[in-house]
């Protein structure tokens, strides 16, 4: 069964190449592109970027998008992206989220609409940060005594929320691996006489320049050895390729929330 697809913040980077990935993936069909109602895109081919031809406009109406798609995959702003989540509860379709910088209450509001409808809601779409992921669960397992947990992450000059999602996803899996709530454990900021690390804290470290698309890198350090787990991103194209895998997911579903934890049989 083929998946319709519509893609929101169709001009953006990662829009873009969401579209091309839809347009080279088996069993999914590109029917609708979104953006802002302001873009300078609007009535333009959705794949004018890339130069193809697609037949399909991109348009700000997102409900004329979910009359003719199965699932909208959204990696736009908080506030857009619930948008168009009330939209697809009217229309009763199913949403792939890639979206970040939630606060606890809208995370929520997400949670409540997957009563009635598939989504797959996840701080990063690709296979290999989702194996990382993984891998961070047994390595925190193993190492949970006698070793600190920092977090580094890296992104380019654009990202406006810090940290990461993906970093903040990590920092959630260490610390349910160690018993911890992230909440209690995290800290954020270092500067000045802090005095010695407490040892059940959980540092982040954040870095924003240039273009760089995405680093990750948690560090297990002890005295006389360190263990470091890395994901570093050379394009968005994973982060495409695994929304697809999601959306393929959401087929035959009629409601639930999901990660890409599900998506790839991890549980």
């Amino acid at each position: 069964m083929t998946m319709k697809l519509a893609i929101a913040g169709s001009s953006g980077r990662m829009g873009r190449m969401l579209i091309e990935a839809a347009l080279q993936t088996p069993d999914v069909q590109l029917v609708a592109a979104l953006d802002r109602v302001d873009s300078v895109w609007i009535g333009r081919d959705a794949g004018e970027f890339d130069g193809v031809k697609t037949g399909i406009v991109i348009s700000a109406d997102v409900d004329a998008a979910f009359a003719v798609a199965d699932c909208l995959i959204d990696f736009t702003r908080p506030e857009a992206t619930l948008s168009h989540l009330q939209a697809a509860r009217r229309a009763g379709k199913a949403m792939v989220i890639g979206t970040t910088g939630f606060k606890a209450e809208e995370k929520a509001i997400v949670a409540e609409a997957a009563q009635s409808i598939p989504i797959v809601f996840a701080p990063n779409m690709a296979v290999g940060v989702n194996a990382v992921f993984k891998l961070l669960e047994v390595a925190a397992k193993i190492l949970s005594t006698g070793y600190d947990v920092e977090v580094y992450e890296a992104h380019h000059r654009f990202k406006i929320d810090a940290p990461s999602g993906t970093a903040l996803r990590m920092g959630e899996v260490v610390a349910q691996a160690l018993g911890r709530d992230l909440k209690d454990c995290a800290v954020y900021g270092r500067e000045g006489v802090t005095g010695e690390r407490d040892p059940q804290t959980i540092g982040f470290a954040t870095v924003r320049g240039g273009d760089i698309v995405g680093d990750h890198t948690v560090t297990f350090a002890a005295l006389g050895e360190r263990v470091e787990i890395s994901h570093k991103a050379a394009n968005r194209m994973p982060y495409a390729t695994g929304s697809m895998r999601a959306a393929l997911f959401l087929r035959g579903r009629t409601h639930g929330l999901y990660d890409m934890q599900d998506v790839l049989g991890l549980r």
